[in-house]
């Protein structure tokens, strides 16, 4: 006769209890209270003088330069009215033609810096890591050493006075950072994924195409944030390349508001500065959340 030994059931631990939170000691209070109102006062410092464009736009002239306080009451939107119609052409001529030098950049960046970015990152060919570092090297390249060679140049193709000088070479891959930016990205990816695709028989243009660019998001959202941010506030380039009133960007058409003979408009010019950063804010607020993102995955601090 057998008998059946019940196995023991053995009791689960109970739960530990959670670690209470360490208390902190006054001398952590106050230093933290300390840090938060050094940093809510350098943000006031930093933000007082956009704080003061907006101010100064909304008030009379006269009273711009004679009250440099924030607090007013003697407020008017007439200098907008005045800074949008004032000019030979109306401002929102020059607000086009920012935006179509701006847009045709980023196209361009997009579409060279990511082209040369895969050629560097995964391609074997001679003289790659030579081309590459000429390639870096030209970061450091001051834009004052090209800028007479590009003239006389851009002068002889007849480009002159118009969007060419400043949107071709965009489809050149001449932005060496975002190169590299791209670059980075691309090596971080897995190689297994290239070399699935391979033994799938995709070729090099497919393989960029439909596994690349989808990968490369972040790295592409920073650089067209980036090249708009720069191309919108770009003075020097269109300054040298542009003479005609009607294809001036608002970089340029800005200096229209400033008159060394007579007095100047600096209301107006405040004004139609307030709508001239408005796309960059926009632009900047969209897609911190990317450029984050983009800089994170690059391993660039």
């Amino acid at each position: 006769m057998t008998t059946d030994i019940a196995p023991t059931e053995t009791a689960a631990p109970a739960p530990t209890a959670a670690p209470a939170a360490r208390r902190r000691t006054p001398r952590e209070r106050w230093l933290s209270i300390g840090k938060h109102a050094g940093l809510v006062l350098v943000s006031l410092i930093m933000i007082y003088p956009l704080v003061w464009l907006v101010v100064s736009s909304l008030k009379p002239n006269e009273d711009i330069f004679r009250d440099l306080s924030i607090f007013t009451t003697n407020l008017t939107v007439e200098n907008y009215v005045n800074g949008w119609n004032d000019l030979q052409f109306p401002f929102s001529v020059f607000l086009l033609n920012s935006t179509i030098i701006s847009v045709a950049s980023i196209i361009g960046n997009l579409l060279s810096c990511s082209l040369a970015a895969y050629a560097f990152a995964r391609l074997r060919f001679r003289g790659r890591n030579i081309l590459f570092a000429v390639m870096l090297v030209t970061i450091m390249l001051p834009f004052q050493v090209t800028l007479i060679p590009q003239f006389t140049i851009f002068k002889e193709l007849g480009w002159l006075n118009t969007f060419l000088p400043l949107i071709v070479p965009k489809f050149l891959a001449v932005d060496a950072f975002f190169i590299f930016l791209m670059v980075q990205f691309i090596r971080a990816l897995p190689k297994e994924l290239f070399e699935a695709a391979r033994i799938d028989g995709a070729g090099q243009l497919r393989i960029f195409g439909q596994v690349t660019l989808p990968l490369m998001i972040p790295a592409l959202a920073t650089t067209a944030i980036f090249t708009f941010i720069w191309t919108w506030s770009d003075f020097f380039g269109p300054l040298i390349y542009l003479r005609l009133p009607e294809t001036f960007p608002v970089s340029v058409a800005l200096k229209g508001f400033l008159d060394v003979q007579s007095s100047s408009d600096y209301g107006s010019m405040f004004a139609m500065s307030v709508v001239s950063l408005l796309p960059l804010f926009i632009v900047f607020l969209v897609g911190q959340r990317y450029l984050i993102k983009g800089f994170a995955t690059t391993g660039m601090k």
